[in-house]
Protein backbone atom coordinates (compact mmCIF):
# COMPACT_ATOMS: atom_id res chain seq x y z
CA UNK A 1 0.00 0.00 0.00
CA UNK A 2 1.32 3.40 -0.95
CA UNK A 3 0.20 6.76 0.36
CA UNK A 4 -0.30 9.20 -2.51
CA UNK A 5 1.00 12.76 -2.68
CA UNK A 6 -2.41 13.88 -1.37
CA UNK A 7 -1.79 12.05 1.89
CA UNK A 8 1.90 12.90 2.18
CA UNK A 9 1.58 16.58 1.30
CA UNK A 10 -1.63 16.99 3.28
CA UNK A 11 -0.01 15.57 6.40
CA UNK A 12 3.00 17.87 5.96
CA UNK A 13 0.66 20.86 5.52
CA UNK A 14 -1.38 20.00 8.64
CA UNK A 15 1.80 19.68 10.70
CA UNK A 16 3.04 22.99 9.30
CA UNK A 17 -0.28 24.57 10.27
CA UNK A 18 0.04 23.13 13.79
CA UNK A 19 3.67 24.26 14.15
CA UNK A 20 2.68 27.82 13.20
CA UNK A 21 -0.66 27.74 15.04
CA UNK A 22 0.64 30.18 17.67
CA UNK A 23 0.71 32.85 14.94
CA UNK A 24 -3.04 32.56 14.40
CA UNK A 25 -4.45 31.67 11.01
CA UNK A 26 -1.89 30.66 8.42
CA UNK A 27 -2.17 31.42 4.73
CA UNK A 28 -1.79 28.61 2.22
CA UNK A 29 0.78 30.74 0.46
CA UNK A 30 3.02 30.59 3.55
CA UNK A 31 2.52 26.83 3.93
CA UNK A 32 3.24 26.32 0.22
CA UNK A 33 6.44 28.37 0.42
CA UNK A 34 7.72 26.64 3.55
CA UNK A 35 6.93 23.16 2.24
CA UNK A 36 7.89 23.72 -1.39
CA UNK A 37 4.40 22.77 -2.57
CA UNK A 38 1.95 24.20 -5.07
CA UNK A 39 -0.54 26.59 -3.50
CA UNK A 40 -3.22 25.42 -5.96
CA UNK A 41 -2.69 21.81 -4.95
CA UNK A 42 -2.86 22.74 -1.27
CA UNK A 43 -6.20 24.48 -1.91
CA UNK A 44 -7.61 21.18 -3.16
CA UNK A 45 -6.24 19.30 -0.16
CA UNK A 46 -7.52 21.86 2.33
CA UNK A 47 -10.97 21.66 0.78
CA UNK A 48 -11.08 17.97 1.75
CA UNK A 49 -9.59 18.67 5.18
CA UNK A 50 -12.19 21.38 5.78
CA UNK A 51 -15.05 19.05 4.76
CA UNK A 52 -13.70 16.51 7.25
CA UNK A 53 -13.74 19.09 10.03
CA UNK A 54 -9.98 19.05 10.55
CA UNK A 55 -9.31 22.65 9.52
CA UNK A 56 -11.36 25.81 9.35
CA UNK A 57 -10.86 28.84 7.17
CA UNK A 58 -10.90 32.51 8.06
CA UNK A 59 -11.87 34.82 5.22
CA UNK A 60 -10.50 38.23 4.45
CA UNK A 61 -7.24 39.98 3.75
CA UNK A 62 -5.65 38.55 6.88
CA UNK A 63 -7.41 35.21 6.45
CA UNK A 64 -6.00 31.75 6.37
CA UNK A 65 -6.48 28.36 7.97
CA UNK A 66 -6.50 27.04 11.51
CA UNK A 67 -6.82 23.60 12.97
CA UNK A 68 -10.51 23.01 13.75
CA UNK A 69 -9.56 20.91 16.80
CA UNK A 70 -6.54 20.67 19.03
CA UNK A 71 -3.45 19.04 17.55
CA UNK A 72 -3.73 16.42 20.30
CA UNK A 73 -7.15 15.34 19.08
CA UNK A 74 -6.26 15.00 15.38
CA UNK A 75 -4.55 11.75 14.44
CA UNK A 76 -2.43 10.99 11.42
CA UNK A 77 -5.18 8.51 10.55
CA UNK A 78 -7.78 11.28 10.53
CA UNK A 79 -5.72 13.27 8.03
CA UNK A 80 -4.88 10.31 5.79
CA UNK A 81 -8.46 9.01 5.68
CA UNK A 82 -9.69 12.53 4.90
CA UNK A 83 -7.39 12.77 1.90
CA UNK A 84 -6.92 9.16 0.79
CA UNK A 85 -10.22 7.60 1.77
CA UNK A 86 -9.99 4.17 3.30
CA UNK A 87 -6.59 2.86 4.34
CA UNK A 88 -7.66 -0.64 3.44
CA UNK A 89 -5.13 -2.60 1.35
CA UNK A 90 -7.83 -4.45 -0.64
CA UNK A 91 -11.48 -3.65 -1.34
CA UNK A 92 -13.00 -6.91 -0.12
CA UNK A 93 -12.21 -6.22 3.55
CA UNK A 94 -13.09 -2.52 3.57
CA UNK A 95 -15.41 -2.08 6.55
CA UNK A 96 -16.97 1.12 5.20
CA UNK A 97 -17.65 0.07 1.62
CA UNK A 98 -17.03 -3.67 1.25
CA UNK A 99 -16.97 -5.08 -2.26
CA UNK A 100 -18.64 -8.44 -2.52
CA UNK A 101 -16.48 -11.25 -3.78
CA UNK A 102 -17.66 -14.67 -4.92
CA UNK A 103 -14.62 -16.19 -3.16
CA UNK A 104 -15.27 -14.53 0.22
CA UNK A 105 -16.58 -17.69 1.90
CA UNK A 106 -13.37 -19.62 1.32
CA UNK A 107 -10.72 -16.92 0.85
CA UNK A 108 -7.71 -17.82 2.99
CA UNK A 109 -5.88 -14.53 2.33
CA UNK A 110 -8.67 -12.30 3.66
CA UNK A 111 -7.31 -12.67 7.19
CA UNK A 112 -3.92 -11.37 6.03
CA UNK A 113 -5.52 -8.27 4.51
CA UNK A 114 -7.76 -7.72 7.52
CA UNK A 115 -4.80 -7.90 9.93
CA UNK A 116 -2.82 -5.53 7.73
CA UNK A 117 -5.79 -3.10 7.62
CA UNK A 118 -6.13 -3.24 11.40
CA UNK A 119 -2.42 -2.67 12.08
CA UNK A 120 -2.17 0.22 9.61
CA UNK A 121 -5.15 1.92 11.25
CA UNK A 122 -3.81 1.18 14.72
CA UNK A 123 -0.47 2.83 13.92
CA UNK A 124 -1.80 5.95 12.20
CA UNK A 125 -4.49 6.43 14.85
CA UNK A 126 -1.90 6.22 17.65
CA UNK A 127 0.08 9.23 16.38
CA UNK A 128 -1.36 12.70 16.89
CA UNK A 129 -0.48 15.88 15.05
CA UNK A 130 0.79 17.14 18.41
CA UNK A 131 3.24 14.21 18.48
CA UNK A 132 4.57 15.28 15.08
CA UNK A 133 4.87 18.90 16.23
CA UNK A 134 6.98 17.72 19.17
CA UNK A 135 9.12 15.67 16.77
CA UNK A 136 9.56 18.71 14.55
CA UNK A 137 10.50 20.91 17.50
CA UNK A 138 13.04 18.37 18.78
CA UNK A 139 14.70 18.29 15.38
CA UNK A 140 14.76 22.07 14.97
CA UNK A 141 15.97 23.03 18.46
CA UNK A 142 19.50 23.52 17.08
CA UNK A 143 18.20 25.89 14.37
CA UNK A 144 18.65 23.34 11.61
CA UNK A 145 15.93 23.48 9.04
CA UNK A 146 14.06 20.23 8.58
CA UNK A 147 11.27 19.61 6.18
CA UNK A 148 8.12 18.40 7.75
Amino acid sequence: MKVSTKGRYGLRAIVDLAVHDRDGQVSLKCVAERQGLSENYLEQLFSSLKKSGLVKSIRGAQGGYLLAKSAESISVGDVLRSLEGTLCPVDCIDLEMPVSCDKADYCVTATVWAKLRDKINEVVDSISIADLVLEYESKTKNDYIYYI
